[in-house]
């Protein structure tokens, strides 16, 4: 068995299907920004930045990361955030990405749904000229209501050619997935396709990932890895092709486990699961990065970096044809190895 270098890692093409792009926010943006727009924020420098992003479970992860969207008023604003993170990732050769937004984060901060939005897809269509394909998919707060979600859905209506589908993110507890239920039928009954975060070792987690698939009919589960707790969800999965989005290097700062164990042995099993790195710039980790620390982590070989990889592919919300393409590109990298 071959293990995984980084260089071999790098070099791999990639998709990522998971990745908030508010948690891009690296600390010198988050200052620039702050300068930019006259906000007051308590960090004076970049090493002042970087000393607030600490924290060891969900909640506090999630009261850093809220605050640091305050510096992101204008479209130019959304646009660099997003820019930045397609440069970025130029550099571990990823080639295609869907990424997910919080509208509710931001009108609630007086930001309009355009103004957020516009800023957001110019970037993808941008990404196009580093060879990245870029898409777009809106995601409601589950701590908030399920009417707000309802009004955003509505907001988005204008823009819905240009959005690829419908998550749900956000602080899972006592915010299950059926909360959202009329919400996402109305979404599926318009044609989006649909995921759901079902994050790792919540109370009730297996009975989340049995409600978005059974109940909500979830396209992809985002996390998902308490799934092994289960062989009839685990063969749910491998029968219909549903893939899990899974985030190692973040798993492991907000619980104690990256939950590479439970990655490998799904792998094995034939489920479509992936890795991401969900939000780099808190977790200073991108997607090659993420792929790395688990293959040391849990000994992953050659042949299974390459199945992650091609599982991204395989479970993109693109054309077959499209797959193709990339997955070629996989091929052409490797007979070069």
């Amino acid at each position: 068995m071959t293990h995984a270098t980084k260089e071999f890692i790098y070099g791999l093409p990639k998709a990522e299907l998971h990745l908030h792009l508010e948690g891009t926010l690296e600390p010198d943006l988050k200052l620039k920004l702050a300068q930019k727009n006259n906000i007051e924020i308590a960090a004076k420098t970049i090493e002042d930045v970087e000393a607030t992003y600490k924290f060891n479970d969900l909640t506090s992860f999630l009261a850093v990361y809220y605050p640091g969207m305050e510096v992101l008023r204008t479209q130019e604003d959304f646009y660099d955030l997003a820019m930045a993170y397609f440069r970025k990732v130029k550099e571990h050769n990823v080639r295609y990405v869907e990424v997910f937004f919080d509208p509710q984060a931001h009108t609630a901060r007086g930001v309009s749904f355009e103004t957020l939005f516009e800023g957001y897809y110019k970037a993808t269509q941008d990404a196009k000229e580093l060879g990245i394909e870029a898409h777009l998919i809106m995601c409601f707060l589950r701590d908030l209501s399920e009417e707000s979600a309802f009004e955003h859905y509505e907001m988005a209506q204008p823009f819905k050619d240009r959005i690829l589908g419908i998550g749900l993110d956000s602080d899972e507890r006592d915010n299950p997935p059926l909360k959202f239920q009329r919400v996402f039928k109305k979404a599926k009954d318009d044609g989006f396709k649909i995921t759901m975060h079902c994050d790792i070792d919540q109370i009730g987690s297996i009975q989340n990932i049995r409600d978005a698939l059974h109940v909500i009919g979830v396209d992809r589960i985002d996390h998902g890895t308490n799934i092994v707790e289960d062989p009839e969800l685990v063969a749910y999965v491998i029968e219909k092709g549903i893939g899990l989005t899974s985030c190692p290097v973040s798993n492991g700062f907000v619980t104690d486990d990256m939950k590479g164990e439970e990655l490998k042995a799904l792998l094995h099993q034939g489920v479509k699961i992936t890795v991401n790195s969900d939000d780099p710039a808190y977790f200073q980790s991108y997607v090659s990065d993420d792929l790395y620390a688990v293959a040391q982590k849990v000994s992953l070989t050659e042949t299974d970096i390459v199945t992650l990889v091609k599982n991204a592919f395989e479970i993109a919300w693109t054309s077959d044809e499209n797959k193709g393409k990339y997955l070629q590109e996989v091929d052409a990298y490797l007979a070069q190895q």
